[in-house]
Order: structure tokens, then sequence, then C-alpha cells
């Protein structure tokens, strides 16, 4: 179903006025969610990351800590 701005508000119009505070609430609830979300992958891509050698590092590591339990 595609609706555009007035048929939505026609929609709306519709509710109780419960309904109308729910679907609020849940507004409210989504856009909060999404500018959270948004700005954890904001925090992500700036994040430092390892470079090469650093990862070599823990690779080595990784594979002596994995040796050293078989044992």
């Amino acid at each position: 179903m595609k609706a555009d701005y007035n048929q939505i508000l026609e929609l709306i119009h519709q509710l109780s006025e419960r309904e109308i505070e729910k679907l609020t609430i849940t507004l409210q609830s989504e856009m909060s969610s999404k500018k959270t979300s948004n700005s954890i992958q904001k925090l992500i891509s700036k994040a430092p990351t390892w470079s090469d050698s650093d990862f070599d590092d823990y690779k080595k590591a990784r594979n002596y800590i994995n040796k050293s339990r078989i044992a």
C-alpha cells in the first residue's frame, strides 16, 4: 500500500485518541531507535582500526594461545 501524506493524515484522524497516543509513542520509539542505530554506525565507521601488522601480531598470538591449549 502506497499512501501520500494527506491519505495518512486522513487515516490518523479516523483513529481514537488512545490509538493516536499509541501511534505517537510507537513513532517516537522508532525514531529514537533509528537515531541510536545511526549514531552507533557513525561511531564504528570513525573508530580506529588495526593496521596489517597489528592484525598479524594478533593472529600470531591467537595461534600461540590455541596451540598451548591443545597440549
